[in-house]
């Protein structure tokens, strides 16, 4: 491999090894990498071996570091990344365009969605590849632009884009599931390698005493004999001062035997510091502010130290190797370095330049604020409400963990004990965007230990009880929500009560409280809403009273599809209510008015919700390519956006899809996964989806006992997989398995049963179901013919079963002459939709009827992966590779690379022939 460039590398060759290898990729690829490990093991110095053997390549090396020693600003470490990007984002698509100007504060418009700008930054690295990004202190940025880079990490694979961050042990945050490379401290062998290569004329005992105290830490080995013996160092040979202690005095020991008892960063932190000693006044100040700047500009700095300072003032900060400086620009040697500057100043000091700062960034509203913040120690009401403005800028830019910690500044600086509360209750409350509970009970606290006015008690209880809609506490307390909620609706704020009451709903629909509660948050949300195709009444409806409330939600649905053409928020709730009513045709229409608009907006979070009720529609109407993709884009949203309980779902339903397609290995291996995440916290629409899915794939190949058994559990109120409103659309399931394994009577009681729900309610997927089942359960042939006489044409597959189970019937009369028909028809159709086991259930009995059935030639979508279908279906649409990648959130990049995979697979050279490929058949 040969040497590495650096003498530092010394004992990393593995490690330099993956990092050019990563960096070997481009351009053909890229790929990201976390480098992790405690201070001084050499994260540092593997990035910038990154940055050289980047420039070897041609790549354009994009920088930003985490500053600890100042609070973040929204999107900082973004700005300080994509400066060198500045003047091409003009080219890119306007929305994009959009957001990077807002995200970067060059216009007051509102950040759209983060996700928008994490696209946008993607496809504006992309245009600028082959890139390297190297984030030092990583740990240390501001949280929106860590998403960011979270973001891009996940999609930087098949791109020229290299993402290398360093992030210290012990900080979790966004980048937790990129690929990590762990640095372990030197090998005693390695570690007297480098102390010797870089200190040759060491003492034996002075080597022997670093050798130990470094304990195998590449910085220690090269800065603690500078403390210990006042060794020259470095290429210039320079004498350095002694290593001494803050405040030195004739009883204070030796700088390392003072130190021994500390943790090794804060040993390596005092070498630094020590080098400051001696260091003249100017260059202290200097120091000092470039420490507590969030930038790294040098002009900056020089401004903020007022007249008479000048870039000589810091050189002899260089001389001793604390900084480096150039184009403009000022970085530390090594993040210990910043801190050390910070830990050595005296408070005082410290708010002098905060101030000074502030002075010089009247420019900048946000970080002008924060440095007038630290600045000042009691309540300053001005300060504070400066603080306040600087919240709600960055809460308008997308930056919510910025503006949580602006308000609840502002709340400590706030000069009455009303004004703090206010400011706490709204860190509070945008918190809770963030699902960090432990900061939302800290902010309630606090708030709670004042005298609050009886709003602020009422936000105080509306901020508690939210938690993204309830999904992740799935015991929740449902009765006292409605208590709430009516006691909020008398303060005179209907729409928090509707909030407050459709979250309610959605836990009733997690779970199973019971008829009483259920019926108790229906009648509280119509006496809120007297109008009865009001789309969040019809959505709560939906959750908690789908049957009792069934013909209220049909006769109000086409209304309220009508008033939310164009809104993707009211198309997703009354696309709910429709779903619930068992309306998946309509209820599809409005999930995918829903799902372009979340998709435009940038809100992955609901997106994920949509995409996932859109698979469960497209598996009613038996449409597999939505089913399939739908489920893919569900699954890989929620787990980015941190839903676990909409991830479970999602795959739960591709343990459906593969159930159709006949796939029954992994239908089980799916579901086994998903039942063991989802059975100890009880999330019952899932461990329904499971037996539905056993229940399927058995059916498909007639097992029919064992289909039974599934389904059963299903209709079975003390079971976990009951479900009292999924349970109406497998009734025909689960009266097939019951009639053709023997058990009658259960089929007959499990039917009665489902009668009287359809008594009560007019759902068009429970009537298509028990119209089956009465096929099923008759002796004659009219209910046959009655159930093929209704219009089935949205729903393909019932109308398949119904032409199956009519053949076979026929039949089993000795009729098979007139089954062939129907049994050819049920085949076809079977084909055609992708359900395999159906399909060879229909040539079997053709078989038998006397006929010989051909063979089946593979579809498309069994064919390609999730997302090259997806991708597939988009572009024979004939959408760009650039709105593709808009739409899923990739770079155009990706889509091309994507296509060129796809071309072969169906036998096709271009875009053109994508849509014959995909809607007939592959030989």
């Amino acid at each position: 491999m040969g040497a590495p460039h650096d003498p530092e590398l010394v004992g990393r060759q593995d490690e330099r090894q993956v990092v050019a290898e990563l960096v070997g990729r481009l351009p053909g690829g890229g790929g990201a990498l976390v480098v992790r490990g405690e201070p001084g093991l050499g994260k540092s110095t593997l990035l910038a071996e990154a940055v050289r053997l980047a420039g070897d390549a041609g790549a354009r090396v994009l920088r930003t570091t985490g500053v600890e020693a100042v609070a973040p600003v929204a999107f900082g470490g973004l700005e300080q990344l994509l400066r060198p990007l500045r003047d091409r984002i003009g080219v890119l698509a306007p929305p994009e365009r959009s957001a990077v100007h807002s995200a970067l504060g060059q216009t007051d418009a509102p950040v759209p969605e983060l996700f928008l700008v994490a696209l946008a930054t993607l496809n504006l690295v992309a245009d600028a590849a082959p890139a390297v990004m190297v984030v030092e202190d990583a740990q240390w940025l501001d949280r929106e632009s860590a998403d960011v880079l979270a973001f891009l990490a996940r999609r930087v694979e098949l791109e020229p884009i290299v993402l290398l961050a360093a992030v210290r042990d012990g900080y979790p945050g966004p980048l937790d599931d990129v690929r990590a490379l762990e640095l372990p401290p030197l090998s005693g062998a390695d570690a007297a390698a480098l102390l010797d290569a870089r200190f040759p004329a060491l003492p034996a005992s002075a080597r022997q005493r670093v050798l130990d105290e470094s304990a195998g830490n590449p910085l220690a080995l090269v800065e603690l004999p500078v403390a210990l013996t006042q060794l020259p160092v470095g290429p210039a040979r320079l004498t350095l001062p002694p290593a001494a202690a803050p405040s030195p005095g004739p009883t204070t020991p030796a700088p390392m035997a003072a130190a021994n008892w500390l943790r090794l960063p804060e040993r390596l932190e005092r070498a630094f510091g020590a080098r400051t000693t001696g260091l003249p006044p100017a260059t202290l100040t200097l120091l000092l502010l470039a420490a507590l700047n969030a930038s790294d500009s040098l002009a900056e700095v020089l401004a903020a130290g007022g007249p008479g300072h000048t870039v000589d003032d810091l050189v002899p900060a260089v001389r001793v190797g604390l900084i480096e400086f150039g184009d403009g620009r000022l970085r530390f040697r090594h993040p210990l370095v910043r801190s050390a500057v910070v830990q050595r100043a005296t408070a005082g000091q410290r708010h002098e330049a905060h101030a000074a700062l502030a002075r010089v960034l009247d420019g900048d509203i946000e970080r002008r604020a924060w440095h007038r913040g630290a600045s000042v120690v009691g309540p300053d009401e001005d300060v504070a409400a400066e603080l306040d403005a600087a919240g709600e800028r960055a809460r308008r830019r997308g930056g919510v963990e910025t503006a949580v910690q602006a308000y609840e500044r502002a709340a400590r600086l706030s000069a009455t004990a009303s004004r703090r509360a206010d400011r706490l209750l709204r860190a509070a409350d945008l918190a809770t965007e963030l699902g960090r509970r432990e900061d939302v009970a800290r902010l309630l606290g606090q708030a709670g230990a004042l005298e609050l006015s009886d709003a602020q008690r009422t936000l105080a209880a509306w901020i508690a009880d939210a938690d993204d809609d309830g999904i992740h506490d799935l015991v929740a307390n449902v009765r006292r929500q409605a208590d709430f909620a009516e006691r909020v609706a008398a303060d005179g704020d209907v729409d928090l009560a509707m909030k407050i009451l459709y979250r309610a709903a959605i836990r009733c629909f997690f779970t199973e409280p019971g008829d009483d509660v259920r019926e108790r948050l229906a009648a509280t949300a119509e006496r809120l809403s007297p109008d009865p195709a009001d789309g969040r009444l019809l959505a709560i409806l939906g959750h908690v009273a789908p049957i009792e409330r069934g013909r209220v939600i049909h006769d109000n649905l086409a209304r309220a599809a009508e008033r939310a053409e164009g809104d993707p928020d009211a198309a997703r709730l009354v696309g709910n209510a429709a779903i619930a009513l068992g309306a998946f045709d309509v209820g599809s229409a409005m999930q995918a008015t829903a799902i372009a608009g979340l998709r435009a907006q940038g809100r992955l979070a609901l997106l994920a919700r949509a995409t996932s009720i859109q698979a469960w529609c497209a598996l009613q109407l038996m449409d597999l390519g939505v089913a399939i993709t739908s489920a893919q884009e569900a699954v890989r949203l929620s787990t980015e956006t941190a839903q676990p309980a909409i991830a479970l779902l999602a795959r739960s339903r591709e343990s459906l899809i593969a159930a159709m397609r006949g796939d029954h290995e992994a239908c089980e291996q799916i579901a086994v996964e998903v039942e063991r995440r989802a059975l100890p916290a009880g999330v019952r629409p899932v461990l329904t989806m499971v037996q539905l899915a056993r229940g399927a794939s058995a059916l498909g190949v007639g097992r029919y006992s064992d289909a039974f058994e599934h389904l059963r559990r299903v209709h079975d109120p003390a079971d976990p997989a009951y479900h009292h409103l999924n349970r109406c659309f497998s009734v025909g399931d689960v009266v097939e398995a019951a009639v053709r394994s023997g058990h009658y009577d259960e089929a007959r009681a499990l039917l009665d049963d489902l009668e009287r729900v359809g008594s009560r309610t007019p759902s068009p997927a429970l009537h298509i179901n028990l119209r089956y089942a009465r096929a099923l359960m008759a002796a004659e042939e009219e209910p046959f013919l009655t159930a093929l006489r209704a219009d089935l044409a949205r729903w393909p597959f019932a109308r398949a079963r119904l032409l199956l189970a009519y053949g076979e019937w026929l039949r089993r009369q000795r009729r098979p002459a007139e089954a062939r028909a129907h049994l050819r028809a049920a085949r076809e159709a079977f084909d055609a939709l992708g359900a395999l086991a159906w399909g060879d259930r229909a040539r079997a009995e053709l078989r038998a009827s006397g006929e010989t059935s051909r063979g089946r030639v593979a579809r498309a979508s069994e064919l390609l992966t999730p997302q090259e279908l997806q991708i597939a279906q988009m572009a024979a649409e004939g959408l760009t590779n650039r709105e593709i990648g808009q739409k899923l959130y990739l770079s155009h990049r990706t889509i091309s690379t994507h296509l060129h995979r796809i071309y072969p697979k169906l036998g096709v050279t271009s875009r053109g022939g994508l849509f014959a490929a995909l809607h007939g058949t592959v030989r």
